[in-house]
C-alpha cells in the first residue's frame, strides 16, 4: 500500500549525504590536499544507491496507482480511509517497505565490494610481459 514510502525516505536521506559529500570531496580538491589514488568517491558510491532507491519508488508508486491504492485526491493513499485500513498499512510499510530498503542498501553494499576488488585488482599481465 505505502511500502514505497520507506524507500523514497530512504532515498532522500541518502541525496542529501550525496550532496553534502560531494562538496566535502570538492574542497578537497579545490585545497590541493587530494592525494593521487584510484579509488572510486564515497559520493559516487552514494550516487549508485541513490539511483537504485529512487528506481525502487518510481516502480513501486506506478505499482501502486496501477492498483489504485494511491490517487490524487485527498489522503492520496487509500488504506488511509479507515483506523484498520492505516493501521494495516503502517504494518506493511514496518515489515515489506523495511525489508525492501535493506535489501536494496545491502546489493549496493555488494557492489561497492566488487567495484573496489575491481578498481585495486593489479593489472593484467600481457603476453608480451611474459616474454
Amino acid at each position: 500500500m505505502a511500502c514505497f514510502l520507506v524507500t523514497a525516505a530512504e532515498a532522500a536521506v541518502v541525496k542529501a549525504v550525496e550532496k553534502v559529500e560531494e562538496k566535502k570531496e570538492q574542497s578537497v580538491k579545490d585545497s590541493g590536499e587530494m592525494t593521487v589514488k584510484s579509488t572510486i568517491p564515497w559520493s559516487r558510491k552514494l550516487r549508485w544507491l541513490s539511483w537504485m532507491l529512487w528506481g525502487g519508488v518510481v516502480l513501486l508508486a506506478f505499482e501502486h496507482i496501477w492498483h489504485g491504492e494511491v490517487v490524487p485526491w485527498f489522503p492520496f493513499l487509500t488504506a488511509m480511509a479507515s483506523q484498520s485500513d492505516t493501521a494495516e498499512m503502517l504494518h506493511e510499510m514496518a515489515t515489506v517497505g523495511v525489508s525492501m530498503a535493506v535489501l536494496i542498501t545491502l546489493v549496493w553494499v555488494g557492489m561497492c565490494i566488487v567495484a573496489d576488488v575491481i578498481v585495486r585488482r593489479p593489472e593484467a599481465k600481457t603476453d608480451s610481459d611474459i616474454m
